[in-house]
Formats: C-alpha cells, sequence, structure tokens
C-alpha cells in the first residue's frame, strides 16, 4: 500500500510537473511573441473583463468537480446531474452575460467591450460541456490525460493568437485564443474520459451535494476576485494602458507558480482525501508535499524577480519596462501561492468548505477594501499592499489546518522557512556577482546559471532529502 501511494503520487507529480511545464513554456514562447506584436491597450480590454468568465465559469461548475472528488464512489447518476445542471446553468450565463455586455463597457467607459464581451464569453457554454468529464479524470489522478489535453490546447491555441495578432487582430486575438484553448480541452477530455452523458435529467444528486458545493462555489469566486482585483480596479480608477502595463506584470511572475501549483493541485485532494481514515500518516504526506512545494517554489520565483528587468527589456522590448518593478513584488506574492494551495486543500480534504469559504471571502473583502483606500497613491502602492497582504494570509490557512491535522507553526517553518531563505541568499549573492555586467544578454544568462548553480551545491551541502528523491526518481524516469 505504501509504495502503491508513492509511486501514484510520484507519477501524479510527474504528469502534473510536465502538463504545467510545457504549458508555462509554451505561454513563454508565445507570450514573447504576443507582448511584442500588441499593445498595452490590448491587453488592457482583455484583463478589464478577465475576471467575468471566471465568475460564469465557477456558477456553472457550483463546486460539484471538488463535491465529487470527496465523495468514496461517485455513481454515473451523480456525474449525469451535474453534467446537465452545468450545461443547463453556462448557457444561461452566457445569455445573461451578453445582455449585461452594454453595462460592463459603461462601467470602464470603454463601448468597443460591448462586442469584445459577447464574443470572449463563448468559453462559459464551451466549458460546461467538459466539467464532469474533467471530474472524473480528476477523481481517479488521470494526471497523465489531462496533461495530454492540456498540451495540445494551449499549443493550438497559442498558435491560432499568435497569426491573428499578427495580421493585426488585436485584443480580438486574445479573445480567439482563449475561446480555442477551452473549446479544444473540452474536445479532448470527451476523448479521454470513459464516462458519458445520458438523457436523465435528474437533478436531486445536485440537491444533495449543494450544502458543500455552495460553499465552494462562493470560495471559488472569492478567490477569482482575489486574484484579479487589481484587474477590475486598475481599469476602473487608471487607464486601459495601466491594466495591461500590470497584466503583463502579474502573467510573467504568475507562470512559475502556476507551473508548481498546478502540478501539485492534480494530486492533492485526492491522495489528501483517501488518507483521512490515517491522520498521522496523512500529516506526513502533507509535510513532504509542503518540502517539495518550496523546494521548487521559492528559487523559481526568486530568481525570477532577480532578472525581471532584464527578461521583459529582451523578451517583449522596453515598451513593457514598468511591468518589471511589479513583477518583481508579485514574484514575492506567488511564492506563497503554491503553500495556500496545499493548505487549502487539506482543509478541503476535511469537508470543512465552511472554513475554506469565510476564509477566502474574508481575504476578498479585505482586498478590495485595501485596493479602494491606496488607489490614491499610484499602482506601485497598490500592488505592495496587495503583495503583503497575500504573504501575511499564509498563516490565516495554515491556523485552521493546524486545528484540522496538528501542523503546527514549528512544523510548517521547518518545512519551508529553510528554503526560502537559502533562496533568497542565493539570489542576493548572485545579484553582486553579476551587478557589474553591462551586457543584458549575458547579464540575464549569468544570473540563471550562476543562481541555479550556487542553489544547487547550497541544496547537496545541507543534504536536503528532497532534492536526493527528486534526482532518484528522475533517473528511474529516464
Amino acid at each position: 500500500m505504501e509504495e502503491s501511494l508513492k509511486e501514484k503520487t510520484a507519477k501524479g507529480l510527474f504528469w502534473g510537473f510536465t502538463n504545467n511545464g510545457v504549458q508555462q513554456l509554451i505561454g513563454v514562447v508565445f507570450g514573447i511573441i504576443l507582448g511584442r506584436l500588441l499593445s498595452q491597450a490590448d491587453y488592457g480590454m482583455m484583463t478589464m473583463i478577465a475576471i467575468f468568465p471566471l465568475i460564469a465559469k465557477e456558477l456553472q461548475n457550483s463546486g460539484f468537480t471538488v463535491a465529487l472528488t470527496n465523495m468514496k464512489a461517485p455513481s454515473h447518476r451523480d456525474y449525469n446531474s451535474v453534467f446537465w445542471f452545468n450545461i443547463i446553468v453556462g448557457c444561461a450565463l452566457y445569455v445573461l452575460l451578453f445582455f449585461l455586455s452594454p453595462l460592463i463597457a459603461k462601467f470602464y467607459h470603454e463601448p468597443e467591450l460591448t462586442k469584445l464581451c459577447r464574443y470572449a464569453f463563448l468559453v462559459i457554454p464551451l466549458s460546461a460541456l467538459g466539467t464532469a468529464q474533467s471530474a472524473v479524470l480528476f477523481k481517479n489522478l488521470k494526471v497523465k490525460q489531462q496533461a495530454k489535453a492540456g498540451m495540445f490546447s494551449v499549443l493550438i491555441s497559442s498558435i491560432i493568437g499568435a497569426t491573428m495578432a499578427w495580421l493585426g487582430c488585436k485584443y480580438w486575438s486574445l479573445a480567439t485564443q482563449s475561446i480555442v484553448y477551452i473549446g479544444l480541452n473540452t474536445l479532448m477530455v470527451w476523448h479521454y474520459s470513459p464516462w458519458r452523458p445520458t438523457m436523465e435529467l435528474d437533478f436531486a444528486p445536485v440537491k444533495r451535494m449543494f450544502p458543500f458545493s455552495c460553499k465552494m462555489l462562493a470560495t471559488n469566486i472569492a478567490i477569482h476576485i482575489n486574484n484579479n482585483v487589481l484587474n477590475i480596479l486598475l481599469g476602473r480608477f487608471f487607464t486601459k494602458e495601466v491594466a495591461g502595463t500590470y497584466s503583463q506584470a502579474n502573467t510573467w511572475s504568475s507562470k512559475c507558480a502556476y507551473l508548481v501549483q498546478g502540478m501539485v493541485q492534480q494530486v492533492a485532494q485526492p491522495i489528501l482525501v483517501g488518507l483521512n481514515d490515517e491522520r498521522e500518516r496523512q500529516l506526513m504526506v502533507l509535510r513532504k508535499m509542503m518540502r517539495f512545494t518550496a523546494f521548487i517554489t521559492f528559487p523559481l520565483m526568486f530568481g525570477l524577480a532577480l532578472v525581471a528587468r532584464e527578461f521583459i527589456v529582451l523578451a517583449i522590448t522596453e515598451k513593457w519596462i514598468e511591468s518589471a518593478k511589479l513583477m518583481q513584488y508579485l514574484c514575492v506574492s506567488w511564492s506563497m501561492v503554491p503553500l495556500t494551495v496545499l493548505l487549502s486543500n487539506m482543509i478541503v480534504s476535511k469537508g470543512k468548505s465552511g472554513t475554506y469559504f469565510w476564509s477566502t471571502v474574508t481575504l476578498a473583502v479585505l482586498q478590495i477594501a485595501l485596493m479602494v483606500i491606496l488607489s490614491r497613491y499610484g499602482i506601485h502602492t497598490m500592488v505592495i499592499g496587495f503583495v503583503t497582504l497575500s504573504c501575511l494570509w499564509v498563516l490565516v490557512w495554515h491556523h485552521f489546518t493546524k486545528r484540522l491535522t496538528g501542523y503546527g507553526i514549528g512544523m510548517f517553518l521547518k518545512d519551508t522557512l529553510p528554503f526560502a531563505l537559502i533562496a533568497l541568499g542565493v539570489m542576493v549573492v548572485t545579484h553582486y556577482l553579476t551587478s557589474s555586467i553591462e551586457s543584458l544578454w549575458i547579464l540575464l544568462i549569468s544570473r540563471i546559471v550562476i543562481a541555479a548553480v550556487l542553489y544547487f551545491i547550497v541544496m547537496k551541502m545541507a543534504h536536503a532529502k528532497i532534492l536526493d528523491e527528486c534526482i532518484q526518481f528522475l533517473k528511474k524516469k529516464i
């Protein structure tokens, strides 16, 4: 049993890493292309409306994916009920947002947003078609199949988006890229999922799951508000160019975090749910996942902050230089996100959706209030305030996890703080070693190589067990 669980987790992490690694790599390549072809205003137009399809998708899903995952053996009736509910709600939400599009355009004082909203929001009914199939793959740890679907979809959609941008389609290329990605991913999860819907419209299972799922629904909406609060407010209080500048900073700083977060998130909840009857073993698995996450996340995020200026200028030209400083701030915040995801997954696996809900909603309210207060002081002050609050809130998530599992603050710091301090120290040393280099290309490459080598050496000298296990696993895969 131990070996079976360990192998299952390792394979899940490997394919999660492969999936997110390839997607982020494709995102980097085409992000550079699009960043050179499009303007701050183009990105700002999409940034201002990004929150609406995200919220609509959560309303259509209504937290049922997590509810199905928490069930020991969901039946065909359960999946079928969720499938048809999502279809009906997804189509209804698109119709609602179609008629609300002029009001969204009026809120941002951008008349062109009306047509863009009605086109971009097509992702809502398209994603509704694949929710139940995705839940089947997620519940059964079919990470390899999810990886193939994601990698194929992001590659094709990125090619189409870049081609349209090259042809002068401006922000329409970004909207089309999103629609194609969702459409292809939906087709792929249908291909890989063995489950198929039937025409029995029975919503009793949905009604039974609703007390749990409605809290997950509200929580996920609050998460999207947390992640996009600056997108919403910058477009309202400033200009679409300012919103576009922040969008680029947030996009690039989030890529490394999403690489780790997506890898861990695809296996964390199913694994932790399966160990609910073994408290000590569950805590041991959580701590190991936490160490692995910290081992990967902190050097990636702090390293990205180190090379932010060189990367932005070389990759997407100096017209985006204002994004570089914001990117450095945001890297600090994003370094905490994968840890937060693990802690919150532990809370959800215990069935405590109410705790998850109130913690997330409280953060959302505080974020909005703080951003409105700081808006008079400019974008840099707003971002610093956003980052500070996000980092401090990790302690709130830990508090609730401790109450449920006994995961004390000493354990948490022991599992994470050494990796953070070592990564920070490596980046400081690398900065001073390379500060005299004038060529941006040489500076970028030198900082990446030196930081990677120094981090590896320090980890080896510290006899980090997680490093040895990663090396052994990779050798085995090769």
